[in-house]
């Protein structure tokens, strides 16, 4: 592994040998977002507490403070929209050359395993993989499900996992699942859990979150379940106890309703 890619990942994943990235790339796709109409606005209070965001390039250079010192990671796919025929025909959006320009700790693109576009998706991550090693940037691969969220099973998301893996992917985002100590276990390098949709209650996030964590994650890839809590700071807050501070779910629940009502008042 090169310097410069040691020394990039070294950004993004703490001395702790944890993470908690904040994404918040999802209007490339499904447009203007709710509570992230306004990206800058809304990711700006949430900084702190995150030790990476993912953006794409319109939203980093339009909306994010350059003075900003929180580490970049990327998003270069895309050319899909939720009105389109399929989600998964995605190909490479932007340049090596324009990460480096934006300063980008790692870039990230979506795989689609099992889809009419698999091969092209997966040939997009083996391309960016080869550029990204010349220019000492890690690539995150993005263990994409489309609508079809039936899919977010242990087997096929290992399956997806390793296959990014063998590609040369230095980290992969998954999603949460029941057995997931199979997906983390198949898979030899880090991995990041996704959130998926937005979930009911606050204690459900922490117990997946808590529960993948001690099944071999490093971290979490969380958009939604954050900023589109009514209390976002209070969320963050208390999953970066669950990542950094070994907090488990009862601690983390506790903290988050103290938090709460510092952002009431």
């Amino acid at each position: 592994m090169s310097w410069g890619i040691k020394n990039r990942l070294a950004r993004l994943i703490q001395p702790d040998g944890h993470c908690l990235f904040l994404p918040i790339d999802h209007g490339y796709f499904q447009g203007p977002t709710t509570k992230l109409e306004k990206p800058g606005e809304t990711v700006k209070p949430l900084l702190p507490y995150c030790d990476a965001i993912f953006v794409t390039k319109g939203v980093l250079r339009s909306c994010i403070d350059p003075n900003n010192k929180t580490p970049i990671i990327l998003r270069v796919s895309g050319g899909t929209s939720m009105v389109g025929e399929d989600l998964a025909n995605e190909g490479i959006t932007t340049s090596m050359s324009e990460a480096v320009r934006l300063n980008a700790s790692a870039v990230g693109l979506s795989i689609f395993v099992g889809t009419k576009y698999e091969h092209q998706t997966l040939l997009n991550l083996t391309k960016l993989v080869d550029e990204a090693e010349e220019y000492g940037i890690p690539v995150m691969a993005v263990t994409a499900i489309g609508r079809e969220m039936e899919k977010r099973e242990a087997r096929y998301l290992a399956l997806c996992c390793r296959i990014a893996a063998e590609l040369g992917a230095r980290i992969v985002k998954t999603y949460w699942c029941e057995g997931f100590e199979k997906v983390v276990g198949g898979c030899p390098v880090p991995v990041v859990m996704a959130g998926g949709p937005k979930v009911d209650t606050a204690l459900e996030v922490f117990e997946f979150v808590y529960d993948g964590m001690q099944k071999g994650a490093i971290g979490i890839n969380l958009g939604r379940n954050i900023w589109q809590s009514d209390y976002p700071v209070a969320m963050i807050r208390a999953l970066r106890a669950i990542v950094h501070e070994n907090a488990n779910v009862k601690e983390a629940n506790e903290l988050f309703e103290s938090l709460k009502k510092q952002e009431q008042k």
